[in-house]
């Protein structure tokens, strides 16, 4: 009887232990989506602020070539500052956990 019980108790907790999984596994799903969501956003609004800098600067000369340069400079600045703050997290992910 307490053998059967044990064995049922185990059984319970191992389910519990998977859901647990899959749940832990949708919540990282879910991280890497609104992180991607982010990224993306933060893409288009770089874009708009460049571009209208360019328009308050440049009232009626509008070069697509020079605004295009500056939209793939800015990006490539916010996709640097967005490395630095992963690596930073990792970091102190890293050192929290050691």
């Amino acid at each position: 009887q307490n053998e059967k019980e044990l064995q049922d108790a185990v059984k319970q907790q191992e389910e519990k232990m998977l859901q647990f999984i899959d749940k832990s596994g949708e919540v990282t799903r879910l991280k890497a989506e609104v992180f991607h969501l982010k990224c993306l956003l933060q893409r288009a609004e770089t874009e708009a602020k460049v571009l209208w800098e360019e328009m308050r600067d440049k009232e009626h000369q509008v070069d697509t070539a020079h605004i295009q340069e500056r939209v793939m400079l800015r990006q490539e600045v916010d996709k640097l500052t967005l490395m630095l703050v992963e690596k930073e997290n990792e970091n102190i992910r890293l050192t929290n956990k050691y």
